[in-house]
This record gives C-alpha cells, sequence and structure tokens, in this order.
C-alpha cells in the first residue's frame, strides 16, 4: 500500500507526471524506430544476420542497440557513435587547449562542446556506416537487397543510418531536457532491457524443455543474478567519506574569532569511473580480432578467434586486466583532487590533521589510489562475471550477458539515477521519496 500511495503521489505532481509521459512517449518512439528495417532490404531474408548475431562481439553490439542490429534498422548503429565522439572529445579535453578553455567557460562552453560532439558523431557514423552495410553483403544473400550491391543504395543507407543515429541523439536530449533526465543512458539501458525477455524465455526453454537443470537450474540462476545487482548497487553506491570541519567567523567582544562549524563530508567514490573503464577496454578488444583477422596464417587466426569469444579464458584475462589500467586511468582525469583541496581551502574547510593547500590535494589522491584498486579489482571481476556462469553453469550466451559487464551495469547505474531524479521531485513537494516510505509530510507554512 505504501508503495502504491507512492505511485500516486507521483502522479499528483503535474510537472512530474508530464516529465514521464514525455519519457514514455519518447522511448516508445526509439523502440518503434529499431523495428523499421533499412529501404531496399527484404526484411524476411534477416536470419542470417540474426544468427550471426547471437553471440561474439556483434551479439554485444546488438544487446546496446536493442535488436536493431540484427534488424537491420534505420537505428542499427544506435546511440553507440555519440558516445565515442563523447569519451573521444573528453580525452581530448586533456591534451587540447581550445577544448580546456571551453571547459572553463560555464554553460557557453558546454553548448559549444555539445556542438563539438555532434560534429564528430557524424563523421564516426559515416565511417561506421558504410562497413555495416559491407558487413550486411557478406553475410545476407544477394536476393535480399531490392536494389543490388549499387552506389545508390550504399548512400541512402548511410544517409539513413547517419540521419537514424543523429534522431536518436536528438531523442536523447530531448529527454534530458524535457523528461526526467539522463536521456542517452535511458536509451541505451531500454535497448539493453529489450532483449532481456527473449534471452531469458531462451535460457528457461532451454532448461526446462530440453531437460537441462529443469526448474532448480533457474532459480539458481535467478538468486545468482540477484546476488550481482545487489553486488553492482554496492558498487555504483559505494563511497568513502572524508571527515571535513568548516570554520565559520562571528564576532565576538568587539572583534572576531573563529568559531567551528559543522562537521561535513567528501563522499569519494568506490567507482569514480562508473563503466567508462569497461567500454575503453571493450574498444581496444576489437583491435586484437580485427588486426589477426587480416593475415591468413595459423598464429593469427588463433588470435583472431581468442579474441572473437568474449566467453574466452584470454579474451577475459586481458578485459579483467584493461578495466583495471583504465580504472586508474579515468579515475585520474576525472576526479581532480588539487581543484577539491583548492575550493575546500576557499571556502574555509579543512580535513582534521591535514594542512589545507598541497597536503590535503596529496592526501585525497593517496585515498582515491586506495579505493580505486579494490574498486578496480570488483569492477573487473563484474565485467568478466557473464563468461563465469557461462562456462560454470552452462547459460545461454544471450541470457549470460546480463549476469554483469556493461549491460548490468549500465541497467542499475541509470535505474539509481532515474530513481534519485523522480526522488527530487516528491521531496520539493513534501512527500516521501522513493528511498523512504510513511506517510505524506506536511508542507511548511
Amino acid at each position: 500500500m505504501k508503495f502504491i500511495n507512492t505511485i500516486k503521489n507521483i502522479w499528483k505532481i503535474e510537472e512530474l507526471k508530464n516529465r514521464i509521459l514525455v519519457t514514455l512517449g519518447l522511448l516508445l518512439v526509439y523502440r518503434f524506430g529499431a523495428q523499421v528495417v533499412l529501404p531496399g532490404i527484404d526484411a524476411s531474408q534477416l536470419s542470417n544476420l540474426a544468427s550471426q548475431t547471437e553471440s561474439g562481439l556483434l551479439g554485444l553490439l546488438n544487446a546496446f542497440t536493442g535488436g536493431a542490429f540484427s534488424n537491420a534498422s534505420v537505428f542499427a548503429l544506435g546511440i553507440m557513435p555519440y558516445i565515442s565522439a563523447s569519451i573521444v572529445v573528453q580525452l581530448m579535453g586533456i591534451a587540447v587547449p581550445y577544448l580546456q578553455k571551453l571547459q572553463k567557460e560555464g554553460e557557453s562552453g558546454r553548448r559549444r562542446i555539445n556542438q563539438i560532439t555532434r560534429w564528430l558523431t557524424i563523421a564516426i557514423t559515416l565511417v561506421q556506416g558504410p562497413g555495416y552495410i559491407y558487413n550486411l553483403f557478406a553475410t545476407l544473400p544477394q536476393s535480399a537487397f531490392l536494389l543490388g550491391n549499387t552506389v545508390t543504395f550504399v548512400a541512402s543507407s548511410v544517409i539513413i543510418l547517419t540521419t537514424g543515429t543523429i534522431f536518436a541523439m536528438w531523442l536523447g536530449e530531448k529527454i534530458t531536457d524535457k523528461g526526467i533526465g539522463n536521456g542517452i543512458s535511458l536509451l541505451i539501458m531500454v535497448g539493453i532491457i529489450a532483449t532481456l525477455p527473449q534471452a531469458f524465455i531462451q535460457e528457461f526453454a532451454s532448461r526446462v524443455f530440453e531437460s537441462n537443470g529443469g526448474l532448480v537450474m533457474i532459480l539458481i540462476e535467478l538468486v545468482i543474478w540477484f546476488a550481482i545487482i545487489m553486488a553492482c548497487i554496492m558498487l555504483v553506491m559505494g563511497v568513502r567519506q572524508i571527515a571535513v570541519q568548516y570554520a565559520r567567523r562571528t564576532a565576538s567582544g568587539g572583534y572576531e574569532k573563529n568559531v567551528f562549524g559543522s562537521r561535513q563530508y567528501i563522499p569519494l567514490k568506490l567507482n569514480a569511473s562508473g563503466v567508462m573503464p569497461i567500454i575503453f577496454a571493450q574498444a581496444i578488444m576489437f583491435i586484437p580480432a580485427a588486426v589477426a583477422g587480416l593475415s591468413d596464417g595459423e598464429t593469427s587466426q588463433g588470435v583472431a578467434a581468442a579474441f572473437s569469444d568474449i566467453f574466452g579464458f584470454w579474451y577475459n584475462l586481458v578485459f579483467a586486466l584493461l578495466i583495471i589500467v583504465f580504472t586508474y586511468f579515468y579515475t585520474a582525469i576525472t576526479v581532480p583532487t588539487n581543484k577539491m583541496a583548492d575550493d575546500l581551502k576557499r571556502s574555509g574547510g579543512f580535513i582534521p590533521g591535514i594542512r589545507p593547500g598541497g597536503d590535503t590535494a596529496e592526501y585525497l589522491d593517496r585515498i582515491m589510489s586506495q579505493i580505486t584498486l579494490p574498486g578496480s579489482i570488483f569492477l573487473a571481476l563484474i565485467a568478466v562475471f557473464p563468461a563465469i556462469v557461462y562456462q560454470l553453469l552452462g547459460v545461454q550466451q544471450g541470457w549470460a550477458l546480463f549476469f554483469g559487464g556493461t549491460s548490468l551495469l549500465i541497467m542499475v547505474g541509470v535505474a539509481i539515477d532515474t530513481m534519485q531524479q523522480v526522488n527530487s521531485y516528491l521531496l520539493n513537494r513534501h512527500y516521501d521519496g522513493l528511498m523512504k516510505t510513511g506517510k505524506n509530510r506536511k508542507a511548511v507554512a
């Protein structure tokens, strides 16, 4: 009943209700577009493409696009080119003075950076689009192409794929502005969730109807899945609180003296880099298979096979090591301990027992290094856990992807962020939030 009352409270807030409806409407448009096949392709002959994307790296890409990749959809490239462009711009912001200047210009600089990201997204899509089309030529029978292998078909398809990515990007920005926020992340999460029912049905059919463990194995898998979700929540929400003391100046007896204010905390996240190390590592893992595939040698073919099997031992070993390295790298560039120390000093705060300024920056940097090590190992373990359950329990590959990795972390992280957004609306209107239960709070006159 308390949960039902919370839902009713959400519906009572007109602005929040409208934002939720706008978000659901735009997400519905995105899912509809994922089912629209590129013009000139016979949709009834896509079975070869679907079988190609059931496993391996292409299966991973198909999961991120919500099945649009295997549908030869106008949204086949999804929002991933925009994610790639955002990563490139963010990394360039470390070394390019012009981008560093824009980052310091506030809202106007942010708008300019967003514009640069959009143009880079178009450039990346124009490169990935032809690659996707020629992959269709190599996978589908010639009869699937109603216009044949012509320049007209290739050019029009690349333009449509580029337009689809830009439209998906626009949908994400509109969800952020007019909806409940986190638009790009919600698009990715909805795409991932779209493949969840089919993956579970296939696993259920394999266990029950093929006498491969029965309902007992399904129950064990669900318990393990729930435990991994709880572990992901702990990783996303985990923080190390650094006590901070603020001094306030008050007048007393004709002169000023320092009086200690209330103690506060600096929350240093256990996983400050989020899923970015996994995304970086996965981008790198495409390279060995692609390079080795250029050679016909036995060794090269072995390397290509090893790094194309996302459930193989060598793939996951290198993958885990890259995640740990990139976690340290991304944390170092996104957590500015020097700036945190300067801001703390200017606001009159200090960490008890630590001198303000350089000593505070060194202390924060040391703490971040200490908590990043277990955080990176935990992140790497979650990232390779799909391979573990696949090898030990014989789980179907599509269902195994939801036992960790980027898919589950994105789902958990976006769900928590969305709940916090809704929670803030409820608390501002004097209702209990999603994180707490109880009666409505009375407004203070």
